[in-house]
């Protein structure tokens, strides 16, 4: 009976998963395990944990303020220069990071229809967007929560049979997560942290959880949710890695949606194609509904904007950041390129919200016994000291300092 009633708790943490388990997620994952087999499962494993750690906040800080982190951390400054600062980095960063991840969502899913129908993957961006407008018109939370639940079932299902048929090598599998840093492999590292710690998904999470519960009665199950979903869909992204890893030979270069289909075929034959474009619209359709969703949460909370779903200024938010998707299908592009470069874009800019919502978290006022205590700061901060780092060690290897 507890077990069913934790599977029913299961909700806004599931958008959580399907935000993250978008095309992103699908091509990093592919592309990391194709060019360095199982030796960066550590680093999913280190951005699970640190998911569910910051989410747990996130989670938290809605439930018991009844305010989104947007909101909160406006409130919390007093000098009016600091006050607009920072709602400058944070709208920024989430400004940013939204319109990168909705470019990547809606080229991801459009192309995963183009290789499967021959139809131009900008016709299908157009549609795509045009479909998520209208779902997020209706307002309607529960439509979206629902749908979105479904399709992270049907990914996790495809990709976890895949992986078992495909006979993976099991001893490298436990070999690749102790961490390593293979030569050049830190700009794909930084990608597989920025697609899983997503940064708008602390604004999402902390405003939708409020759909769902109130009050301090409802942290279990909140918690429960969080850590569930949150573990679906690291494990998700491990089954892709494994895949991708025991499907082609290590430095395997990955430049199109056809070949990444290749890991499949243990499972499909000579329906991979089909069923990992299927899935890749799967991912990039759910993903490109959440990420308008959460740029208009943290952006009119941290305007002090009517934060209502069905408000005007609430909808011209996420219909900015869907037509910056849908302009990235129209100009053109690899998507794969930049697909991989929207995820590292957001680890880069992770730090900025990580740092703002640790210390909304420690705030009295806001939250009261419900602060956190040395043990979550000191995990926040290892997860914060750990991105930034990683954001630095990446820009300067770009910039061919390292």
């Amino acid at each position: 009976m507890k077990v069913v009633q934790r599977l029913k708790a299961i909700g806004p943490g599931a958008m959580v998963a399907a935000a993250f388990i978008g095309p992103g997620t699908v091509t990093t994952a592919s592309v990391t395990g194709a060019r360095f087999g199982y030796a960066l499962l550590w680093t999913i494993a280190f951005s699970v944990i640190a998911t569910i750690v910051l989410q747990e906040m996130s989670a938290r800080l809605g439930l018991i303020s009844g305010e989104g982190l947007g909101e909160a951390l406006r409130e919390r400054f007093d000098n009016p220069v600091v006050e607009y600062l920072s709602i400058f980095l944070v709208v920024g960063a989430i400004g940013i990071g939204t319109a990168a991840y909705e470019a990547g969502n809606i080229l991801g899913g459009a192309a995963g229809l183009a290789t499967i129908t021959g139809v131009s993957s900008t016709v299908w961006g157009v549609l795509m967007g045009l479909v998520a407008g209208v779902l997020l018109y209706t307002g309607r939370y529960k439509v979206i929560e629902r749908a979105l639940v479904g399709l992270v079932v049907i990914m996790a299902l495809s990709f976890v049979t895949s992986a078992i048929l495909i006979g993976p090598d099991v001893g490298a599998i436990f070999a690749g997560f102790v961490p390593g840093i293979p030569s050049g492999s830190l700009y794909l590292i930084t990608g597989l942290v920025g697609t899983t710690i997503v940064g708008y998904n602390l604004f999402l999470h902390a405003s939708n959880v409020q759909e769902r519960w109130s009050g301090p009665g409802d942290l279990p199950q909140s918690r429960t949710d969080t850590v569930l979903s949150i573990a679906l869909g690291g494990f998700i992204t491990i089954t892709i890695m494994v895949t991708a890893a025991a499907a082609f030979e290590t430095g395997t270069q990955i430049s199109n949606v056809g070949r990444m289909a290749e890991q499949l075929k243990p499972l499909a034959g000579p329906y991979a194609k089909l069923f990992f474009s299927i899935g890749l619209f799967a991912a990039g359709f759910t993903s490109a509904t959440t990420a308008p969703l959460a740029g208009a949460w943290a952006t009119t909370g941290a305007l002090g904007w009517d934060s209502d779903m069905q408000s005007t200024k609430f909808r011209a938010v996420w219909g900015v950041i869907l037509a910056v998707g849908v302009l990235s299908v129209l100009l053109g592009g690899s998507p794969v390129e930049i697909i991989v470069f929207a995820q590292v874009v957001n680890g880069i800019l992770l730090p900025i919200v990580a740092i703002f919502l640790i210390y909304a978290m420690n705030q009295d006022d806001l939250l009261g016994q419900y602060t956190n205590g040395p043990v979550t700061n000191t995990l926040g901060a290892v997860v914060t000291i750990i991105v930034v780092w990683l954001g630095i060690r990446t820009l300067l290897s770009v910039a061919g300092v390292l």
